[in-house]
């Protein structure tokens, strides 16, 4: 079979829809989504040596030790450095035209875009964008539920955003991940109009099938049904001992080599609730989007041509 190289990118936005529609697409009987969710090959600023000792236990693994597997399993996120460690997450591709990846790493990334488009000016991306008060506070509600924070929403915006040592695996970057214009902007600056695409996470959320149809049309792929599932959901342990638990780290790790990924789902149905899950009130929203949020909202619509006033 003749070699065919990625040519279809999910960049982001962290927590705006894209561990969900990588599973739609992988669905699809003309389109090969990388066994590894997120490989952030070409975020070439973002690498495991400068993250913290946490995120780096946890997103950094033997890519070598990985790719001598028969079959290559599913994981959600790495960070892998060379190009034919890349390349090999593509291998068990059949008849597939569409070759893809969804790292969300790319839309922060500073030099993504260019690296991306200097591997394949013809590839195809998709940006998911949300509200970016309500992309924090999934995230923070992310890390809620991992273990990673115990602090209230606006303390813990708050206390990110004003490390002295911020990025990538370093800090949180509440705010600084929901600010989209220039993040958005490199990608419009390199591709054609016909050649990316971007979309709003509360138009996929509400009218799922419409979108779904429109991302088919934008990689000249029939339309097909599609099994919804939902991945990544909200919820806080059930007792302290989950939480405990959890923030062991040798317990993660060994977790996370021997639980399959369909037994995972399952099982947190067991360890986590969605009761009593903490709210984003309105006060909130509106105290957030005129200190951090505001004026990028506003140069985005601009940009992208689009009414964002629903997010203020």
């Amino acid at each position: 079979m003749s070699k065919l190289i990625p040519n279809f990118f999910i960049v982001g936005a962290a927590k705006a829809g894209t561990t969900s529609l990588y599973y739609y697409l992988n669905q699809h009987p003309n389109v090969y989504m990388s066994p590894i969710k997120e490989p952030h090959f070409f975020c070439k600023d973002i690498r495991c040596k400068n993250f913290n000792e946490n995120y780096r236990k946890n997103s950094c693994f033997d890519i070598k030790k990985y790719l001598r597997e028969s079959t290559l399993k599913s994981r959600h996120i790495a960070f892998i450095e060379k190009e034919e460690e890349y390349l090999e997450l593509f291998r068990e591709r059949k008849t597939e035209k569409i070759l893809g990846e969804a790292s969300t790493g790319y839309l922060y990334s500073n030099v993504a875009a260019k690296e991306i488009y200097n591997f394949n000016p013809n590839s195809k991306i998709i940006i998911m964008l949300r509200n970016p008060v309500e992309r924090a506070f999934s995230h923070w509600l992310m890390d809620l539920k991992g273990g990673a924070t115990e602090s209230s929403f606006i303390e813990a915006i708050n206390r990110d955003y004003k490390k002295s040592e911020k990025g990538w695996g370093i800090s949180h970057l509440y705010v600084e991940l929901g600010l989209y214009y220039e993040q958005v902007k490199r990608y419009m600056d390199l591709f054609p109009d016909n050649n990316l695409k971007i979309l709003l996470y509360e138009d996929f959320k509400n009218n799922n099938t419409k979108v779904m149809d429109e991302i088919f049309n934008f990689l000249e792929v029939r339309k097909i049904p599609i099994e919804r599932v939902e991945k990544n959901k909200a919820g806080i342990p059930k007792n302290n001992f989950v939480t405990k638990i959890k923030n062991i780290e040798s317990v993660k790790r060994v977790a996370k080599a021997i639980i399959p990924e369909s037994l995972k789902q399952k099982l947190n149905s067991y360890l986590y609730t969605s009761e009593n899950l903490p709210i984003l009130k309105n006060d909130a929203k509106d105290m957030l989007n005129q200190k951090f949020f505001n004026e990028d909202i506003y140069n985005l619509s601009k940009l992208i041509n689009r009414d964002l006033s629903a997010w203020t």
